[in-house]
């Protein structure tokens, strides 16, 4: 008896494999899928903007101003502003003692929509302390939307 020096697959064993049009018909779903995802981001990411705004005026921008009184001893005036965290106001520069934010580029950080943070002192929503508020995605101030420390 001879061997056969290569021997025959079965034909059910050469069907086990995708097919070349089975395959891109799954990529076009995906494609589909994908640019469903990219085209609604913004509705899915939406309300994340508005989380991320109140959690930097409620927490981490109250603790540079916190650190700020301690050293300095009141807050900033509403005419130093949140700059008054970056670079020392004039005439303080004795007992100012660091960055209170991080800047990169010695700008201060901007909420979501690309809109400096609002700041008062002595505040007009807050008045024993002090206003600070982003503007929301209308960026217009004094507007429902407004996020802020009140």
């Amino acid at each position: 008896m001879f061997l056969n020096a290569s021997p025959r697959r079965p034909l059910a064993a050469l069907r086990r494999a995708f097919t070349l049009l089975e395959i891109l018909v799954v990529l076009a779903i995906i494609g589909l899928l994908v640019g469903l995802a990219v085209k609604n981001v913004d509705s899915i990411f939406g309300d994340s903007q508005a989380s991320i705004a109140s959690i930097f005026v409620n927490d981490t921008l109250k603790t540079s101003l916190v650190t700020y009184r301690i050293d300095m001893g009141d807050y900033p005036s509403t005419a130093e502003g949140l700059e008054a965290l970056v670079t020392a106001p004039a005439g303080k520069a004795d007992r100012w003692k660091r960055p209170y934010v991080e800047a990169k580029g010695g700008k201060l950080p901007t909420d979501p929509w690309g809109e400096p943070y609002g700041y008062r002192y002595p505040g007009t929503r807050n008045k024993t302390g002090y206003d600070l508020f982003s503007k929301g995605p209308d960026k217009v101030e004094g507007t429902e939307d407004d996020i802020g420390n009140w």
